[in-house]
């Protein structure tokens, strides 16, 4: 049995439940604050997490910006990336996702939950407006999570290039960015059976408007890329 098998299977008594409530959540005007959903979405996940046989260990949280107005900008390797993410932090956050994975059961109602974004990869005047959309809302006090791969590494914990696009909104909005280096993320998916297995969240140093005002996105993107990739390293050798 792989492990979404098996946490479907420790939590089938919960999950609709769990999914009825988000849908109520996500609805607008629900009347919930997005710390509520949030929270509620959070504690759902660290169960599944913990019935999955997954725990993820956290470093580098006091890097997490208290004021809220940031973007994230983690590795990515595959699945329970965003599960990870969620356990390992206490501020809500919308999540950029790709259009294709926005329909799955599930996904799509704790992303709207979230208010999160679905963009298009292949539609050039959607992808502006998610950065519009992006730039006003972390003005107004959001926070967001992207991966600037853009798709995931399959090269374990050798990370892809990073798109300088993906840097647009936070260049916009001028806000502090958040490299994450997530270590050991793919193992739990990717990997057959259900042993027990351990993820590493790490959160770097914001770079602060300041430091990189007056810099080409691609140029943010590839000091971001390479401070994860050393974290990374860092840890694994």
């Amino acid at each position: 049995m792989n492990r979404i098998a098996w946490m479907v299977f420790r939590n089938i008594v919960r999950a609709p439940f769990w999914f009825l409530h988000i849908v109520k959540m996500g609805k607008e005007n629900s009347g919930y604050t997005e710390q509520e959903r949030y929270d509620y979405i959070r504690n759902m996940v660290k169960k599944i997490n913990k019935t999955g046989r997954v725990t993820v260990k956290v470093f580098g949280e006091e890097n997490i910006p208290e004021q809220d107005g940031f973007i994230m900008f983690p590795n990515h390797q595959g699945l329970f990336d965003v599960l990870a993410l969620m356990e390992s932090n206490t501020h809500p956050f919308g999540v950029v996702i790709k259009k294709e994975a926005s329909n799955i059961i599930l996904v799509k109602q704790v992303v709207k939950a979230l208010r999160g974004i679905a963009i298009d990869r292949e539609d050039i005047k959607a992808s502006l407006e998610v950065i519009r959309q992006m730039t006003k809302e972390v003005k107004e006090g959001r926070n967001y999570l992207i991966f600037a791969e853009g798709t995931r590494s399959r090269n374990g914990n050798q990370i892809l290039p990073f798109k300088g696009g993906t840097f647009k909104s936070a260049v916009n909005a001028k806000c502090p960015i958040v490299p994450v280096a997530l270590i050991d993320s793919y193992r739990p998916f990717d990997e057959p059976g259900i042993a027990k297995r351990t993820v590493q969240v790490h959160y770097l140093k914001p770079i602060l408007p300041e430091q990189y005002i007056g810099m080409k996105t691609v140029e943010i993107a590839d000091i971001v890329h390479d401070r994860i990739q050393e974290e990374i390293n860092h840890f694994i050798l």
